[in-house]
């Protein structure tokens, strides 16, 4: 059966996406994990291990900050310390961190606090001693003083703060993949609808692109189609065009596109919290030979990897169909790495799984239902500055895997005004119908 995709609304007369339902589920897993690790308790200051632990958001301006903080003890409930005058909305609009007695008292699972904001502050105002003071009293509060911490991102200020608590810091950040590497019905039917956002940007650009634009106006054009639909965030749009194709430098310009240029685009955006990364391919007016070959190789090798993806198969088994670096023109899978790739998609855009030929082929990963991924493929055209490039996101499902990225891919579109050749000389489509209806007697079209 298809996965479904809902619309964005709530409504009385079908169930759709659950968020209470969502919430507990996530902090269920992430329970589960915490208990597997030994770890005493995990500390998070990265957003989306903040947002899967807690529910709580506050904007994408803060996610490179560092500002905020929560912890989840062993057995415990997650507290999150966050900035200014967000912990005080967060307990009037959160209820499910009110951890109250019941006796009148403030929430509990929401408190004021504040990190050293990437070292902005004067480190004699001893920010960082503040937050290892908070983390150590919850945590001998719990009798949990002597268990090491799992931390996932932090500081050094922060991290010698807490070793100075007299705390064992250790990595902590593999607790929050494994619980998130699985996801929830809830969780695959956001990805759905994020990936279905982007089909709809798609379109658009497709109607769009022609000569004449540039890059940058093409990322206008998919971020306000995002934006209108009620994205969250347009993480970016990577739009890469003509001898900028190859080699690919993962950034958009202000490059004017002209006739004949192969264009490929990469859309990432977040719909509550659920990211996308979604390459498409276009040719535009034209496409030369050079430009469907290296389409079709493109295409043949993420077909061959989708056939292989199903419960027990492995990130090995995909990563062996894909060609080696030193193939398409690298000197070593370092050098080449994210162009024949895979990794996880959920709350942020590179999760587990990772499928690659730097990693997978020695450590091999398992797939398992309810996992969702992207898989890229990339090839070079031998014009040698074309290339193609093609991303599918996929759940996987009991028996095998369901495709969620619906624009289509399966040929090499031309976007445009399409330019046809009619003996031997170059003519628009509306000239060539032209002459081909004249030869038959039928007039001008």
């Amino acid at each position: 059966m298809a996965i479904r995709t809902y619309g964005p609304n709530a409504v009385d007369w079908e169930e759709r996406v659950d968020l209470d339902r969502l919430r507990g589920q996530r902090l269920a897993r992430l329970h589960e994990s915490l208990n597997r690790s030994g770890l005493g308790a995990v500390l998070s200051f990265d957003f989306a291990n903040i947002r899967y632990m807690t529910a709580t958001h506050i904007g994408t301006w803060a996610m490179d900050k560092l500002i905020r903080f929560a912890l989840l003890v062993r057995d415990g409930e997650p507290v999150v310390w966050d900035f200014g005058s967000a912990a005080r909305h967060h307990q009037l609009y959160n209820p499910w961190l009110d951890y109250s007695d019941g006796k009148g008292g403030p929430p509990t699972g929401a408190r004021a606090g504040i990190s050293t904001l990437r070292g902005a502050f004067h480190p004699d105002a001893q920010i960082a001693e503040d937050v290892a003071a908070k983390i150590a009293a919850e945590l001998r509060e719990h009798g949990l003083a002597n268990e090491p911490l799992g931390v996932d991102v932090a500081e050094m200020p922060v991290l010698a703060a807490l070793r100075a608590e007299g705390i064992d810091v250790v990595d902590g950040q593999q607790v929050f993949l494994e619980a998130r590497r699985i996801k929830t019905g809830d969780e695959i039917a956001l990805l759905t609808q994020a990936c279905a956002m982007v089909d709809a940007a798609y379109e658009e650009l497709y109607g769009y692109l022609r000569p004449g634009v540039r890059e940058n106006e093409c990322v206008g054009v998919v971020s306000k189609v995002l934006y209108d639909l009620g994205s969250e965030y347009v993480e970016g749009v990577n739009a890469i065009s003509g001898e900028r194709c190859s080699p690919h430098p993962h950034v958009y310009s202000d490059r004017l596109i002209r006739p004949g240029d192969p264009a490929f685009f990469d859309i990432l955006h977040s719909h509550l919290g659920y990211r996308t990364c979604y390459y498409r391919t276009f040719a535009v007016g034209s496409a030369s030979r050079a430009q469907r070959d290296a389409y079709v190789r493109c295409r043949e090798y993420m077909d061959q990897a989708i056939a292989l993806v199903r419960p027990g198969a492995t990130t090995a088994d995909i990563v062996q169909v894909w060609p080696r670096a030193e193939e398409f023109g690298f000197a070593d899978e370092t050098a080449a790495f994210a162009l024949q790739y895979g990794h996880g998609v959920g709350l942020s855009i590179w999760e587990k799984p990772i499928f690659s030929r730097l990693v997978s082929l020695d450590h091999p990963e398992v797939l398992e239902e309810g996992m969702v991924f992207a898989l890229e493929t990339y090839w070079p055209a031998a014009d040698g500055w074309s290339a193609a490039r093609i991303e599918e996101e996929l759940v996987v499902t009991a028996d095998g895997c369901e495709v969620i990225t619906k624009f289509p891919a399966e040929e090499l579109l031309v976007a445009g005004r399409k330019y046809w050749t009619v003996g031997g000389e170059l003519n628009t489509r509306r000239e060539a119908q032209s002459h081909l209806n004249t030869s038959r007697g039928d007039g001008a079209d």
